[in-house]
């Protein structure tokens, strides 16, 4: 029963998005940050906690102005989601501007599949909707499970509209080792929190446990990698940063590979996230060992 509340909440406030448009709506994104910051701070004392060991050196005033920011952006990027259902290809493929595609097409024409990774950054969503309908090549989307069924079943709609489509990512990474040795397009975000026994790579100067699976699949499947952001613009555009992360000059043993390539991808989000701290999603304990 709480599910199906909470779906048709979700539904509602989808619905309110459309009716109002996406111009209006990202107006009100103000309102609803105000909310969720001042009066049912869902989260914030993580959100301050993380910015602070982030960013040692700004004071108070300025931790909490990227704070509220952040909440924003949250708001904006949920917002631009609920909005999907009125988009057509034409207005998914001008939801952000991409002159980097090159990179990916490049990567991909290598045969040997390709993982492109992403974080918590501006649109996330967008990024890998946009992209794969402008480069006209499908990508395998890595997704878990949301709490609530109804509400995964709606967003998987979306992200498979045109032409992606969905891998769950389950206890193994055998079916996404599946999808690279068929040589096709792994996306998936690569900014979780890893477990508290695993590796450790240098994020905002503090070692910090990071999901490995993109750097060992690398390796196990000579896939290359390519990393992407989408940045929100103050126009609410969004202009997008496409990379190969460099594979060359790695140690010998794999588990110091896996550490490298690990260390190469997050310092590719950290220098963006530094860009544009307001941008990514401090909600989750990062730090949390």
């Amino acid at each position: 029963m709480q599910n199906k509340i909470e779906y048709i909440i979700f539904l509602a406030f989808s619905g309110f998005v459309r009716v109002l448009g996406i111009h209006v709506s990202r107006r009100f994104s103000y309102v609803f940050a105000a909310f969720f910051y001042y009066i049912i701070p869902i989260r914030k004392s993580t959100v301050l906690d993380n910015l602070k060991i982030a960013f040692p050196e700004y004071d108070e005033k300025r931790i909490k102005k990227i704070a509220f920011g952040a909440y924003r952006n949250f708001i904006i990027t949920l917002m631009e989601i609920l909005y999907l259902p009125s988009l057509d290809r034409d207005g998914i493929e001008k939801m952000l501007v991409s002159k980097s595609n090159a990179v990916i097409i490049d990567a991909y024409n290598q045969n040997k599949g390709l993982i492109l990774l992403s974080g918590h950054f501006g649109n996330w969503e967008y990024l890998a909707l946009s992209v794969a309908a402008q480069v006209n090549i499908p990508f395998s989307v890595i997704v878990k499970d949301q709490r609530n069924g109804l509400v995964s079943k709606w967003l998987n709609k979306m992200r498979t509209k045109y032409i992606n489509k969905i891998v769950l990512l389950g206890p193994s990474i055998r079916q996404i080792y599946k999808e690279l040795k068929d040589k096709n397009i792994a996306a998936l975000v690569a900014d979780q929190r890893g477990d508290a026994s695993g590796m450790r790579v240098s994020f905002f100067n503090r070692p910090t446990a990071l999901n490995s699976g993109p750097a060992l699949l690398s390796i196990k499947t000579g896939a290359p990698i390519v990393y992407g952001l989408a940045i929100r613009q103050p126009d609410y555009t969004y202009k997008t940063v496409i990379e190969a992360i460099s594979l060359d000059n790695l140690p010998e043993r794999e588990e110091d590979k896996v550490k490298e390539i690990t260390q190469r991808h997050t310092a590719f989000l950290e220098k963006h996230i530094r860009q544009y701290p307001e941008q990514w999603l401090w909600m989750h304990k990062i730090w949390k060992y």
